[in-house]
């Protein structure tokens, strides 16, 4: 099978994100890279549940993580009769998409579309777990291919030269994007806000654009207006974890203060991705709430005297009036035309 993941960056290529062998998913541990390029092997899907609640990977990561969890849950119930198994897969089709509720809805169409292949394949004689594991690796084909067309739009919509500002970790658009850029001759300085608690942007999205050959800087969160005033930058992007078709978009925490400064400084700010059609209004959108205890620490070194108080949502929802426009693979709408998205046919995504 061709795949689409060539020439990407370490972090995007299919088998470091997640892959299942043979009765085991290995999964790519975001949470330390690249300090240290560790794996965790998952033996059981609800091990692969507890890795994506646990933020093992992150991102469009668990995409490919709840798919290749789908095979391993058809390798724990191989030898059982057909209808046991098609009952475990349904069941672990749910587990697997609500291992985080922000995105059940898009880890669902994956997870679902693999039960009822296995059952198919079941029905057929066929092996269930060949089955999900080829569907799960035409999704990230599909997803990438996808991605591409937004890539190359994104890429056109940054000035030759210019200085891009980023937010927490967009995976798939951030290869696309590089891939544009090389074919469009097009060079441009990256900065990358850090995105507390988890550094994702520092960890990861920095990583992949020094990687590709991209000159990359690194702020903390709390530097965004100083380099907006001061590094020029020019367009502020971000991948989103919900689109609904009102406008609204969730994304990691602190992407709606950072899209309040590119308003005041006149900086505009393109959402990438595909707008979710079971989502019609930002009351659809369901904000996860984590551990507050990760806040007030990091990699076990804790930041605060023992009393002290967090919170931790996980996402937050910026308003249309903030965005510049929405860029997808039919092309760039502004948010509050975005429902216009589906007058047309719109092709599986994940």
């Amino acid at each position: 099978m061709v795949r689409m993941d060539n020439d990407m960056p370490f972090l995007l290529q299919y088998e470091n994100v997640a892959w299942y062998d043979n009765g085991k998913v290995r999964i790519l541990d975001r949470r330390v890279y690249p300090t240290e390029i560790r794996f965790v092997d998952c033996f059981t899907y609800q091990e692969v549940v507890k890795a994506i609640a646990d933020m093992v990977t992150q991102s469009a990561g668990p995409y490919t993580a709840v798919g290749m969890g789908m095979a391993l849950a058809a390798w724990q119930v191989r030898g059982k009769s057909e209808s046991e198994q098609n009952a475990f897969l349904q069941q672990a089709a749910y587990d697997l998409a609500h291992a985080r509720p922000t995105t059940a809805n898009r880890y669902g169409q994956i997870t679902y579309r693999c039960a009822d292949l296995a059952a198919k394949a079941l029905a057929e004689g066929k092996d269930p777990i060949e089955a999900i594991v080829e569907s799960t690796v035409e999704s990230l084909n599909r997803r990438y291919s996808t991605m591409q067309i937004v890539g190359d739009q994104l890429a056109s919509l940054i000035p030759q030269g210019g200085t891009i500002l980023t937010q927490c970790f967009g995976e798939t658009i951030i290869g696309t994007v590089m891939r544009a850029a090389r074919k469009q001759n097009k060079d441009f300085k990256v900065f990358c806000a850090e995105t507390r608690p988890y550094l994702q942007g520092a960890r990861l999205t920095s990583s992949c654009f020094a990687q590709m050959g991209f000159d990359t800087t690194v702020i903390t969160d709390n530097m965004v207006a100083y380099s907006m005033e001061r590094e020029h930058i020019d367009v502020f992007t971000s991948a989103a974890d919900s689109i609904a078709r009102d406008g609204h978009i969730a994304n990691k925490i602190g992407t709606f203060q950072i899209a309040i400064l590119a308003k005041y400084f006149g900086i505009p700010y393109y959402v990438t991705g595909v707008p979710d059609k079971d989502k019609h209004t930002k009351d659809d959108i369901v904000i996860e709430m984590r551990d507050p205890s990760q806040v007030l620490s990091y990699r076990d070194i804790p930041n605060t005297v023992e009393g002290v108080k967090a919170i931790y949502p996980s996402f937050d929802v910026v308003p249309p009036h903030l965005i510049s426009g929405v860029v997808t693979d039919k092309g760039v709408y502004v948010p509050y035309m975005l429902d216009h998205y589906f007058d047309s046919d719109v092709k599986v995504f994940y």
